[in-house]
């Protein structure tokens, strides 16, 4: 009988190029770029399973190494690659939509020579398998070959899958060269593959990379509604509504982090809910609470059921759904969202319900592919509505949901989402039994003095901010962040939530670790910030430094509710009080800045408020340490603090005082008797009352200063630890060694 497979070839090419892999298939072969075998694949048990195979052989091997030594490129082999993917995008363009349904398609390359290269060095080429694979429905590539033995034994054969991952991006994996046939798509995969058709991730595919080498063990409702572990296997849940419970070890916590997680299958009414998913999600947090663990939730949605079997019912399961998720966060619950995909009306409520809300400790992640939308852009258009050209314009990351600061962070894809939980979780998770979360190792002492750490602009250091000679009145602009990163450990990264929430960038709110604590460190941008589009004619060009405006407001009292009860809390100050122009009134200045008041009174660990530059009105009455017995404030010394700064006080409060001052100067009495003795008729008089009043003008100038001076000379940081607002005026350099102690010192007690 004749092999089709090795027709119009060589039967050894065809056994070298594992050609018998596809015997469970129906082949056809079609055109293909010269060395390369591209087939149609049929499989034989399930003719829904079609796919492309290409195939090709690399004869010669060139090993191109850095400086370095490291292996930089095998360009060689890198060309078959390409060709392969230029033969499947001829065929997947060609057919056009049916096209797109050629998406489980493999690229096979066989290398002869013996490469002489580490295992790791070739697995990181990877960067460069996954730009070529994109858009070619790539399940595979696949490169099979020898690498050459240590100290010149015999060559090991060996193969390297590069292939993507959920959740953790394109990997490759060093195996044994295959000895089983390709297998056709059984049920599951079909269900994989389902979702990945919709853009979407098949929950189950994201196992691995939540344990992370830890354990997950699926739940789901006994007979009595209560969250049992269950074997079965993957993909066989009854419900939309997946649920489990995932321990994932990190250096940090070797035993592993554990939380209980939710999600959402999209491919059970695209993720509708009714009784059966909301009874699972309320029995979920029920667990977590007894667990004493987060929430993990990846969610994907199409809202509240909609069918001809049930209506309002579904809709009373969702608001139960909703009473249990605001019960668990107001008793100091934390659920952490990942919008996995479209979430549309219960759902964007839900995740509302748990992250945004003031009192929430939660964070919620987008991707590009997610969006929160309450009423699809379908349903807007055909009832009338105002919608936009796709649901991410009405609830995507870049233009709603991340200008607005619901969502708190946004990632590429979900491996960044995995990385940025595992991240908050390194900052947050309290391990049972534990007071708070755990202090990290660091190599960064603690006695290191901030001054050195270099500063980019008008400023060489960080220590030239805080110096008299460089900036005696503190009114220089400075970039906040710089000084937030030089008193952070330098081992430790900052995990900034609301980078991108618009009209609030004179706040800065980042989660780090000073001394291997975990705290919530905020900094009040020290620079002027420009704004974005027209500003209004009632508000300011440009947002001030060392102000805080509405949205700025809003983002400092959430994270200071989100770190109460859990870290430590560091803010460094350069604030002279919030701004009151009709714009900010007008948006809620004044409901937002009392919500940092009421967040510091109800914060509960140590807080360390530091001035580093100035700390003026309504701001320091949110900040008081009248509020709150375990605030700490410390001064850099040569910092001022008052009600007023010196300049508004002499311009204002002391406007008598200075006009009284102009006034008496000699000059102004010595003009006024030239002009009341000036002639009349050749324009004397004229400029005489011209140059007093410019004298006038310039004389107010100079007393306001002085007078500004003088108030400041008063009203300075010493008097300030006189009366009680300052415990401590402190050494640029022994600002970091301070803070330390005071965040140990809280702790303690």
């Amino acid at each position: 009988m004749e092999d089709t497979l090795v027709r119009g070839m060589h039967p050894m090419v065809g056994r070298r190029l594992n050609l018998w892999r596809l015997r469970e298939f129906d082949v056809t072969r079609l055109p293909a770029p010269d060395d390369v075998l591209l087939y149609e694949c049929v499989a034989r048990a399930n003719p829904a399973d079609r796919r492309l195979v290409a195939a090709a052989q690399v004869r010669q091997l060139a090993v191109v190494r850095d400086e370095e030594g490291r292996v930089i490129a095998l360009p060689h082999a890198e060309r078959a690659v390409e060709n392969c993917l230029e033969a499947i995008r001829r065929v997947r363009t060609a057919r056009g939509r049916a096209g797109t349904q050629l998406d489980v398609n493999h690229v096979w390359v066989t290398v002869w020579p013996v490469i002489e290269a580490d295992l790791d060095q070739l697995t990181a080429l990877q960067g460069k398998i996954t730009p070529l694979s994109e858009g070619a429905g790539i399940e595979e590539v696949l490169a099979e070959g020898r690498v050459a033995g240590p100290d010149g034994g015999a060559p090991v054969p060996l193969a390297i899958r590069f292939h993507a991952k959920p959740g953790a991006g394109v990997v490759a994996d060093v195996i044994e060269p295959p000895t089983e046939p390709l297998a056709p798509m059984d049920e599951y995969a079909g269900k994989v593959l389902r979702a990945r058709r919709r853009g979407l991730v098949y929950p189950y595919e994201l196992q691995r990379v939540l344990a992370g080498g830890g354990t997950l063990v699926e739940h789901d409702l006994d007979d009595t509604g209560r969250l049992v572990p269950v074997e079965r296997e993957p993909g066989q849940n009854k419900a939309g509504m997946i649920v489990a419970v995932v321990t994932t070890p990190t250096p940090l916590y070797p035993e592993g982090i554990t939380r209980v997680v939710l999600c959402g299958d999209p491919l059970k009414s695209l993720g509708a809910v009714s009784e059966p998913e909301c009874t699972r999600i309320i029995a979920a947090i029920d667990l977590a609470e007894q667990m004493g663990v987060p929430v993990e939730w990846f969610a994907v949605s199409a809202g509240a059921r909609i069918s001809m079997e049930s209506g309002t019912e579904n809709m009373d399961w969702v608001a139960a759904a909703l009473r249990r998720i605001v019960n668990f966060t107001q008793d100091g619950g934390e659920i952490n969202i990942v919008v996995a995909g479209i979430n549309v009306g219960a759902q964007p409520y839900w995740n509302a319900e748990a992250t945004m809300l003031m009192h929430t400790k939660g964070i919620l992640v987008m991707t590009p592919d997610s969006a929160m939308v309450l009423t699809g852009k379908q349903s807007l258009d055909f009832s009338g509505g105002v919608s936009a050209e796709d649901n991410h314009g009405i609830g995507g990351y870049d233009r709603v949901m991340g200008p607005n600061g619901q969502a708190q962070y946004w990632v590429p894809d979900l491996a960044g989402a995995f990385g940025v939980l595992m991240a908050h979780y390194e900052h947050t998770y309290v391990a049972p039994g534990e007071r708070g979360p755990r202090r990290a190792p660091s190599s960064d002492p603690v006695d290191r003095d901030v001054s050195s750490y270099p500063h980019s602009g008008d400023f060489a250091t960080v220590g030239e901010i805080f110096s008299a000679e460089h900036n005696p009145d503190r009114k220089r602009p400075f970039d906040i962040r710089t000084v937030m990163r030089a008193l952070a450990d330098a081992d430790h990264d900052m995990l900034e939530r609301w980078a991108g929430m618009a009209d609030a960038d004179t706040a800065v709110t980042v989660d780090t670790r000073i001394g291997g604590y975990p705290v919530t460190l905020i900094g009040i941008e020290s620079k002027p910030v420009p704004r974005a589009g027209f500003p209004p004619t009632d508000g300011p060009d440009t947002y001030t430094a060392g102000t805080l405006f509405p949205r700025s407001s809003k983002k400092v009292a959430r994270a200071i509710n989100a770190a109460s009860g859990n870290r430590p809390l560091v803010v460094l100050a350069n604030l002279s009080g919030f701004d009151g122009s009709p714009e900010s009134m007008r948006n809620l200045q004044l409901e937002y800045g009392a919500e940092i008041g009421r967040a510091i009174v109800n914060f509960d660990g140590p807080i360390v408020f530091c001035v580093i530059s100035r700390y003026h009105g309504g701001a320091f009455v949110v900040f008081s340490k009248q509020l709150n017995p375990r605030m700490t404030v410390l001064a850099i010394e040569g910092s001022y603090a008052s009600v007023l700064g010196g300049a508004p006080a002499a311009a204002v409060v002391f406007a008598a005082e200075v006009a009284k001052r102009a006034a008496a100067d000699p000059r102004v009495a010595a003009l006024q008797e030239r002009i009341d003795h000036a002639g009349e008729g050749e324009g004397e008089r004229g400029a005489l009352v011209v140059e007093l009043a410019e004298l006038r003008a310039q004389l107010r100038a100079d007393k306001i200063a002085e007078v500004a001076a003088e108030f400041d000379g008063v009203h300075n940081i010493h008097r300030a630890v006189e009366v009680g607002s300052v415990d401590e005026v402190i050494a640029a350099s022994d600002l970091r060694p301070k803070v330390i102690a005071t965040i140990e010192k809280g702790l303690a007690r």
